[in-house]
């Protein structure tokens, strides 16, 4: 292997963008069709956006579509935005059905709607922008509007040669149940296909149905298709409309997909990234302003906190073995406290705690920030006097880390409660509150009570 097939292999993307200066069509997909869809993320993450929109227009629509496909959705959203609007609905209509309404609704609302605009079948057009109008976690948004539904006048054999007729179209739905409505589409019952096998040709599926069956309204927020799906083993839940009309199925793999989301979501705002997912291929301003929303607003938090160490300065000038004892209180009452934020958020996605048991968190983190405040308390209390050979510093600092571990896992128990009361992003806003809460608290304890036998420290 010469040296230029080495630094192919260990940058695939410099191939395609020699492909994409030489408008080399066949050599752009000949090299992307070689690659798994690994290697195609990470090439595409190595070039400019205005290489990767270039790229996507030189191939052909099909070929656009499988390469947007491995990308993430808001990727393939910027490319996208980046094209003629008839260049990018060819590529729209040769994607997924279920990768389709997620790249549309991560686009901008003039962006998608010139989009949309330019598909052939507006019909479909249509339903991607009813898909686009609800949240993107609820029953309408996450359901499959293709399933297998009959009448329930027809009989076994006239199903079973229906599916015959229509194998192809049905073995892309993977069916496992079929749906069986009345004249007025309402859903009647849901009919396993074992059972549809099993049962002699001339009954009618409405006696061997399964009746009245479980399912979902269209508007079910996330919370409640977990709910649904909890302890089941459901393969699907059909959706209807406020009328009983069957419109959809939702799938438990759609819902684990969203657990997903929900859960990367929820990390990627606890470390400050807001507004969606970031890519460093996305422009740097976009980028900068997404993280600076997080960083203001703690640039005045902490300035809380530093006002609590300005106001006790003549006690911390007279006793400077304080200034290494303040940092290790406030980081361990944190640490502690997100702990208790951890668990709370981790409890209420699962639908296992509701925003209004306080008292129920309140004893039970109460118990615990006691049992550990004391042990941490303890041992940072001997090792501060043995250090500084000063029992009362050893007394102070302990006795500040006991009360602000109770203090902070208290909080971080109970504020994503309150958050989640006040329709606010726990995992967003408990990170800030709980470290602006310690981080004062933390300070105030140790000055203040350093304050009280301050004869007995210097």
């Amino acid at each position: 292997m010469n040296a230029t097939e080495e630094l192919a292999d260990d940058k695939p993307w410099v191939e395609l963008a020699e492909a994409l200066r030489e408008e080399d069509q066949e050599a752009a997909s000949s090299l992307l069709a070689n690659m798994s869809g690994e290697e195609q993320r990470f090439a595409m993450a190595h070039l400019s956006g205005e290489q990767q929109s270039d790229l996507t227009t030189l191939l052909t629509p099909d070929d656009a579509a499988d390469l947007l496909e491995h990308l993430p959705d808001v990727q393939a959203a910027d490319i996208l935005e980046d094209m003629a609007p008839a260049e990018a609905a060819d590529v729209v209509e040769e994607l997924e059905d279920e990768v389709r309404a997620e790249v549309i609704r991560e686009m901008g609302d003039s962006e998608s709607e010139a989009v949309l605009a330019e598909l052939d079948d507006q019909t479909e057009a249509e339903e991607i922008r009813d898909i686009c109008s609800h949240e993107w976690d609820t029953a309408a948004a996450l359901m499959n509007r293709s399933y297998a539904f009959f009448n329930d006048q027809l009989t076994v054999d006239e199903v079973l040669s229906k599916l015959g007729e229509d194998a192809e179209e049905y073995s892309d739905l993977d069916v496992q149940y079929v749906y069986i409505v009345d004249e007025q589409h309402v859903l009647q019952g849901v009919l396993r296909l074992r059972d549809l096998v099993l049962t002699p040709r001339n009954r009618r599926v409405a006696d061997i149905m399964i009746r009245e069956p479980l399912s979902a309204s269209a508007e079910a927020s996330f919370d409640e298709l977990c709910t649904l799906f909890e302890g089941k083993s459901y393969v699907g839940l059909p959706v209807t409309d406020p009328d009983g009309k069957l419109v959809g199925v939702v799938t438990s793999k759609a819902l684990r997909e969203a657990t997903a989301e929900h859960q990367t979501e929820d990390y990627l705002h606890s470390a400050g990234i807001l507004g969606g997912e970031e890519l460093r291929s996305m422009p740097m301003l976009s980028r900068c302003g997404r993280r600076l929303a997080w960083l203001g607003p703690n640039i005045l938090l902490n300035l809380l906190a530093a006002s609590v160490i300005a106001s006790h300065e003549e006690t911390l000038a007279a006793v400077i073995a304080l200034a290494v004892f303040l940092p290790m209180v406030s980081d361990m009452s944190g640490c502690s406290g997100n702990q208790a934020v951890a668990v709370s958020i981790r409890e209420l996605t699962l639908g296992l705690l509701r925003p209004t048991e306080f008292l129920r968190i309140l004893f039970k983190e109460g118990i615990l920030g006691v049992i550990n405040g004391l042990v941490v308390g303890v041992v940072l209390a001997i090792v501060a006097a043995v250090w500084k050979d000063n029992l009362w510093l050893g007394l102070v600092v302990g006795a500040a880390l006991a009360l602000n571990t109770i203090l902070s896992v208290l909080l971080g128990g109970m504020v994503p409660l309150l958050l989640k009361r006040l329709k606010v992003d726990p995992a967003l806003a408990s990170g800030p509150i709980l470290t602006t809460c310690t981080d004062m608290c933390g300070f105030f304890l140790v000055l203040g009570l350093a304050s009280q036998v301050l004869e007995r420290l210097v």
